[in-house]
Parts: C-alpha cells; structure tokens; sequence
C-alpha cells in the first residue's frame, strides 16, 4: 500500500506553472515540507545549503527582474523558497564552518574532527578535485541542494500540494539581490535553485517519461 502512495504521488507530482492564488498552504503543512530538507543527506554530513522563504509579495517582486522563470509562479504560490548554497569559503575542508558542523551538530570529538578533516581534505583535492578549478566547491554543493528539492516536492505531492522547481535565472544579478535586499554574503553563499509551492490551477497534461528498459541496464 505504501509502495503504491509513493508512486500516486510523483504520478501526481508536475512542474506547476500557475497556482490558485486563493489556496494557502497551512503552517503546519508547510513544516512538514521543510522538515523533509532538513533531514535531508548530503556528503559528510555537510548540508551545504540554506533555505530563504520569501512570502512577502514586494520582496517577491523586487527578485522578479532576473527571475524570468518565476514569471506567473511568485505571484501565485502560496510559499516561495530560495535555495541557497554555501561556496568555497565555508565549503573547504578545514573551514570554520565544517569545523561547526562536525564538532557543534555531530558532536565529533576533536581528533575524530582532525582525522577527517584531513581525509576531507584529500576527497576534494584529489578525489574530485575541487580545488582545481575555480567554482567547482561550490558546484558540488550546488549538486547536493537538488537532495532536499527533490525531497521536498516528494513530500508536498504525498499530501497533495503542488510544486515547481526553477532555474531560470540569472546568477550573478540574483545574487547580488539576495545580498543588497536580504544580506546574504556573496562570499558564502549563491542561489542554487527556486522551488514554488501551492495548489494547482488546472489539472496538467498526462506525464509522460521514457520506458524503463531504456534508462536502466542492468549487469
């Protein structure tokens, strides 16, 4: 029964392009979407990543200008959220960031702290190499911001909310919005991704997808 639930629901799931403006998400509703990301995994337990709920409509507006793909989504969803994500300055290994999230939320004794700073350290430069070129720390944790969306529209169609995840934006102009209107630092943090939540409009089109046999192989 659980099995099928799950599957009613991305079967329900779409990118919805305009919302009912009337219906309101409630609260209690709504924290429970964003509990699914906060439990979300991300690697060593970093969560690189924060999450800006914009519901004030003027502040919606005033992000609008280089969010054309938000046009008929801000003005409609019940609940607005930009997904940020944490860049080179907190994200390389020894950072004080880190350092609070392994000691302060882990509560990993100091030397086990070290050690894996240290194993960390030899991950992203050798591994996969993420000091080598600039912008690829904060790639991969743009990467890991799409662990928590997906979760999120996951857990708003299981209790039959719609949703819409964006990237149609420009970076650099949200950016410097995010730190002139709501002092974001443009040295910790980018916008990786927008995610609008409501109630559908309409009914969408029949979802359509590849065959499984065309996407899975197995050996």
């Amino acid at each position: 029964m659980i099995k099928q639930e799950i599957l009613d629901a991305f079967n329900f799931r779409h990118a919805c392009k305009s919302f009912n403006a009337e219906k309101k998400i409630s609260d209690e509703d709504f924290q429970f979407i964003m509990e699914t990301a906060r439990l979300s995994p991300s690697t060593f337990g970093s969560e690189p990543w924060h999450f800006l709920v914009v519901q004030d409509m003027e502040k919606r507006k005033a992000l609008s200008g280089s969010f054309w793909g938000g046009d008929g989504k801000w003005q409609t969803a019940s609940h607005l959220v930009f997904i940020l994500a944490r860049k080179e300055k907190d994200m390389t290994s020894g950072s004080k960031y880190l350092d609070h999230i392994l000691k302060d939320v882990h509560g990993i004794p100091e030397e086990a702290v070290q050690q894996m700073t240290v194993f960390l350290k030899k991950f992203q430069e050798e591994d996969y190499k993420l000091t080598s070129r600039e912008g690829a720390m904060t790639d991969w944790s743009v990467r890991q911001t799409y662990i928590p969306l997906a979760n999120m529209m996951t857990s708003a169609a299981l209790i039959g909310i719609d949703s819409c995840p964006m990237e149609g934006f420009n970076r650099e102009d949200m950016d410097n919005i995010l730190s002139s209107e709501f002092g974001f630092d443009k040295d910790e943090f980018t916008l990786a991704c927008v995610a609008a939540f409501g109630y559908r409009e309409k009914e969408p089109h029949a979802k359509s997808r590849q065959k499984m046999e065309d996407i899975v192989t197995y050996i």
